[in-house]
């Protein structure tokens, strides 16, 4: 698939831009001004930015604990971001959810969940919905491979291709689900890589390499677009960091430090701009002028989080629904 110069500068600026926000909040997270635990997705950002590149603002994503950048890519204010963080009033959820539950419906984030698995139904639901009602939204369905071990996605699955819903389901595989090892989890490949094709569409890819994200993405964007079901792509990929908070927090001794090194070689964001580089695609201008933009763009968000008030108490009885 032939991706213009433009489009390669476009998906790197996005990777970047989501990598210097975790690098800032993982820089400040002990300054205990952020009160919510945090989980980044350092490592992680080709996956977000690869797929939702190619929804439009009135499709749906459901996100999980580590979705700072499925918010992102699918449109959401960093303002709104850090300020949910701070746990003020500016935040996407007026300070009630913290990083673990966002949610912006204007950019057709549908909400993260704390609960693992949780997002699946949700999105699943969505497709459904979308179906119902004869639109041409889909469905995307972020998750990790500790959901994957959840019995609510063979659920959701089944019903997808039952019902041909426009869903897709992302498995972002960081072979890790807090401190045990995908292999001490699971039994050879997963049993969806082997559904029939005219049920189920199911890939697995390098999910540290934007350009085939990209390729992938358009696919099955267009399958579920046209009314021809869901999809199911794994994209093996690895979480940097730890498993929340910052890197001092990190529990030693669970992960070989040559593994994590290994992957560091891996990373979406250096190897791609690398590779914009040799093909004389990004110069240093450009990178510099994309590095101050970021950094005044997420300084201006810290700022402004820090200024936005608190819930009052008589913001507890808002958004409440009783009869």
């Amino acid at each position: 698939m032939k991706i213009s110069n433009e489009k390669k500068l476009e998906l790197f600026y996005e990777m970047l831009r989501i990598r210097r926000v975790q690098e800032r909040i993982e820089a400040l997270y002990m300054n205990d001004e952020m009160k919510t635990p945090v989980h980044l997705c350092i490592g992680q950002e080709a996956i977000s930015v690869g797929f939702c590149s190619l929804l439009q603002k009135e499709d749906y994503i459901s996100s999980n604990h580590r979705g700072h950048g499925h918010y992102l890519a699918k449109g959401g204010d960093l303002n709104a971001l850090i300020a949910e963080l701070h746990c003020k009033t500016g935040g996407c959820s007026k300070g009630f959810g913290g990083s673990m539950h966002l949610i912006d419906v204007s950019v057709g984030h549908l909400g993260s969940s704390a609960i693992v698995g949780g997002g699946i139904p949700i999105g699943t639901g969505l497709g459904l919905s979308s179906k119902m009602k004869g639109s041409k939204n889909v469905s995307m369905i972020f998750f990790g491979d500790g959901a994957a071990d959840e019995g609510v996605l063979y659920e959701s699955l089944n019903f997808a291709m039952l019902k041909k819903l426009p869903v897709i389901y992302v498995l972002e595989n960081n072979q890790w689900s807090v401190c045990s090892h995908v292999s001490a989890r699971k039994a050879g490949e997963n049993i969806f890589h082997k559904a029939p094709s005219d049920l189920l569409f199911s890939s697995k890819i390098d999910g540290n390499d934007i350009l085939s994200v990209y390729e992938i993405a358009k696919q099955v964007v267009e399958r579920a677009r046209n009314g021809f079901g869901p999809s199911f792509i794994e994209c093996e990929t690895y979480r940097i960091l730890g498993h929340a908070g910052s890197l001092s927090q990190d529990p030693k001794g669970y992960r070989d430090q040559e593994e994590i090194e290994q992957w560091k070689k891996k990373c979406p964001v250096i190897n791609f701009q690398t590779i914009l580089i040799q093909d004389q695609i990004l110069t240093t201008s450009i990178l510099s002028e994309m590095e101050q933009r970021i950094s005044y763009e997420i300084d201006v968000a810290f700022s402004n989080a820090k200024e936005s008030p608190l819930p009052t108490k008589e913001d507890l009885y808002t958004y409440i629904f009783c009869e």
